[in-house]
């Protein structure tokens, strides 16, 4: 079975920065790609950011210049620095990993619990 777990999510004024962290746990053998989603209350989940196993990178307009995705290959993380912070950033952000493989098994996405990022004076 694959987990996702993400962690460094909190309470952060505006202009302040945190840092996201997911890794994968389970018989990894690989991942295609992995995101950060968001979602706000009464919003739909909204695509952050995602990186391909190979270093390709894709954000949103909304985050793009202040976010930056990175992933570690090797230990199946991948990790959301969020610098500028705004109000509007306010949401519970999830870790989304795509075509993972496993022995004998191959999981088309799979989805973290989620951590709440709150960015408020």
């Amino acid at each position: 079975q694959v987990q996702l777990v993400e962690s460094g999510g909190g309470l952060v004024q505006p202009g302040g920065s945190l840092r996201l962290s997911c890794a994968a746990s389970g018989r990894i053998l690989s991942i295609s790609a992995m995101d950060w989603y968001r979602q706000a209350p009464g919003k739909e989940r909204e695509l952050v950011a995602d990186i391909t196993s190979g270093g390709y990178r894709n954000y949103a307009d909304s985050v793009k210049g202040r976010f930056t995705i990175s992933r570690d290959n090797a230990n199946n993380a991948v990790y959301l620095q969020m610098n500028s912070l705004k109000p509007d950033d306010t949401a519970v952000y999830y870790c989304h990993a795509r075509g993972v493989r496993v022995p004998g098994l191959w999981y088309p996405e799979v989805w973290g619990q989620g951590t709440q990022v709150t960015v408020s004076s």
